[in-house]
């Protein structure tokens, strides 16, 4: 490893030019997805689930599970049998009370069943599972999980032990009109029993909020999560979970909800001792305050965005190369005329380093690679382009165009389907019509590498 500094400063070095998401068209790489299957019509609602959770691999089974939420954001599942090459009809496994932040998250338990969970916008956290083992069929069981009071945007995280941990935002201001409407820290909620109990992390650890920025001068006392991303153990470290957010809240106007975006935060979970760590290696202990992220956690520090357009956008991405010795996170500022900027921040020997890697595209999910590259999936910023461009990302640094997926209509979201198998690797969302969520109308699709022929 003593010879990465010199590889890091050259890659740092080298040009990167600016990409257009035209930049990427008839562009092809070997291992990016150009199967397509639309595997079905007409009953994605607007959604705004996070790049987490959208599908999950049974190596057992042979199969593939995906979610996606339809009209009313009620939650559906579907699984495909790679055996048979086959997509099932799709299964409703519970209702979403007609809101677009109510969408669902998969996960498959230890035991083969699967796990559906939903954040009840602001009141309750859910979890729906499968009757039977490695399948979809039969009739859910739909469960409130009492821990997760004032749950909204559920991610949830599998340790290699089995333990499910689910990170929710609480609005905490809904539960006691003490706080305000701009304080919305982070929790989560843990079961070792593959989901049929569960204890808060108030219980496990003594403190309610986990990450938890308070009193800020400029009310910026809300958690946005963009992604968490789960890492195994690798040798000389733990399992962990990398985690990248920004803040939101009411700026100088006071205690608003949302009304302004400000800088982007890095940090580690450990499921093993439910302690939080920086890039770096400080210990944060259990909990997370402002004066930590502050000192130890932040990788950019943005301008305040004033109303419209709020920056940096909801969603971040989170990696890591070399091993994990070279955190990055992936994230998109909006300029004052609304154009979207795509920006790379890596953590090299030298600290982190941000550099603006394309603009007009919307960053949705990625893929690792190999150790040093990362697949990005993207759209345009033009809601009519009717494609998702995918780029690749090296040493959290080097951005380069590969190729289109052609989609017969607009993308609104891209998961990257967990310990995929193609040709079901990703789920392309269609955008629906209008963003109520009694509007579905949007198609679900997924792609992947064809499968290789026989013989």
């Amino acid at each position: 490893m003593r010879a990465l500094p010199y590889v890091v400063a050259a890659a740092i070095a080298a040009p990167l030019a600016l990409h257009t998401p035209a930049a990427a068209a008839g562009a092809s790489v070997s291992g990016a997805p150009t199967a397509f299957t639309t595997v079905a019509s007409n009953v994605a609602a607007r959604t705004d689930r996070r790049p987490t959770n959208g599908g999950v691999y049974d190596r057992r089974a042979g199969k593939t599970f995906i979610s996606w939420g339809g009209r009313f954001e009620d939650n559906y599942v579907q699984e495909y049998d790679h055996r048979t090459g086959r997509w099932s009809a799709p299964v409703k496994v519970a209702g979403g009370g007609n809101d677009t932040h109510n969408y669902p998250t998969i996960v498959q338990a230890g035991d083969g069943h699967l796990l559906v969970f939903r954040g009840m916008h602001n009141r309750e956290l859910w979890v729906a599972r499968s009757p039977e083992p490695h399948s979809i069929a039969g009739t859910w069981t739909d469960t409130e999980i009492p821990e997760g009071l004032g749950a909204t945007y559920p991610m949830v995280v599998k340790a290699a032990n089995g333990d499910i941990v689910v990170f929710v935002r609480e609005t905490a201001g809904d539960l006691d009109p003490r706080y305000p409407s701009d304080f919305r820290p982070m929790k989560y909620v843990r079961s070792t029993d593959g989901g049929r109990t569960w204890a808060s992390a108030e219980t496990l650890t003594g403190e309610r909020w986990v990450i938890a920025p308070r009193d800020r001068p400029d009310n910026m006392n809300e958690i946005y999560i963009g992604q968490l991303r789960y890492e195994p153990a690798a040798p000389g470290r733990p399992e962990r979970v990398g985690i990248v957010y920004t803040l939101a809240g009411g700026g100088p106007e006071g205690h608003l909800h949302d009304r302004y975006h400000k800088n982007v935060y890095h940090v580690y979970f450990s499921p093993a001792d439910l302690r939080f760590r920086s890039a770096s290696g400080v210990d944060l202990g259990v909990a997370v305050d402002d004066a930590e992220q502050e000192r130890h956690l932040k990788v950019v520090d943005t301008p305040l965005q004033t109303v419209n357009p709020r920056s940096p956008d909801y969603i971040q991405l989170v990696g890591a190369t070399l091993g994990g010795h070279l955190p990055f996170a992936v994230w998109m500022r909006l300029d004052a005329a609304g154009v979207v900027h795509t920006h790379v921040t890596v953590r090299t020997p030298l600290g982190w380093h941000d550099r603006e890697v394309a603009s007009g595209l919307r960053v949705r999910d990625m893929e690792r690679v190999d150790p040093l590259t990362w697949r990005v999936y993207t759209t345009s910023s033009d809601p009519a382009v009717t494609a998702v461009a995918t780029y690749t990302l090296t040493a959290g640094l080097l951005w380069r165009p590969e190729a289109t997926i052609p989609t017969p209509r607009p993308v609104q979201r891209v998961e990257v389907v967990d310990g995929y198998r193609d040709p079901a690797r990703v789920i392309l969302t269609g955008a629906s019509s209008a963003r109520p969520a009694d509007v579905a109308d949007g198609d679900i699709y997924v792609a992947g590498a064809p499968p290789r022929p026989r013989g």
